[in-house]
């Protein structure tokens, strides 16, 4: 279903929720794709499940050295700590930036849309989050709803977004489906 193309999951070097990166991340390569970690740095990463620190993963490649053109998708997972350290460095910003100026298809859970705020591309569109993100999502002009999950075809790209790790079994199938289109 998607053989032949290559997911980016961006993340923090720290703060990821675990099963938002290992669920999302196990369904896309089912799907036949080839899931790459990306990060701010090289090495490995920590991963978290919820405030108790988990596994770690190795880091494919670092922002500084992809490009949105080297991918056909991306996933953002959440966790707190995760979206708050990438929105506060540029070059993940204009990462994920250009995934939107490129038409190419997003999906993003829990706490993950505050780095789409910060990258200045939810105005307009509708989606979910975890529920404490709503006045952020709002402020920066997204329409925000109380989802399960939400795909946004209002816009340069498809934008999948579910709330929290309860969604996940959604996330997966409308994120396998938006980035197999």
């Amino acid at each position: 279903m998607m053989e032949g193309k290559t997911i980016a999951f961006l993340v923090a070097p720290e703060g990821t929720e675990q099963v938002e990166l290992t669920e999302p991340w196990k369904a896309v390569k089912q799907a036949g794709a080839t899931p790459k970690l990306i990060s701010t740095d090289s090495g490995r990463i920590q991963a978290f499940n919820h405030l108790d620190k988990g596994d770690k993963f190795a880091v494919d490649a670092t922002v500084d050295d992809v490009s949105p053109d080297d991918f056909q998708g991306l996933v953002l997972p959440g966790g707190v700590a995760n979206p708050d350290f990438l929105r506060t460095v540029p070059q993940a910003v204009r990462f994920v930036r250009g995934f939107f100026d490129a038409g190419k298809p997003v999906a993003v859970i829990c706490h993950g849309p505050w780095t789409l705020v910060e990258a200045d591309v939810v105005r307009g569109r509708t989606v979910t989050s975890w529920p404490s993100l709503r006045t952020d999502l709002r402020n920066a002009g997204a329409t925000w709803v109380d989802r399960e999950v939400v795909v946004c075809t209002e816009g340069p790209n498809t934008l999948v977004s579910s709330r929290k790790p309860d969604d996940l079994k959604a996330f997966c199938q409308a994120t396998v489906d938006a980035f197999a289109a």
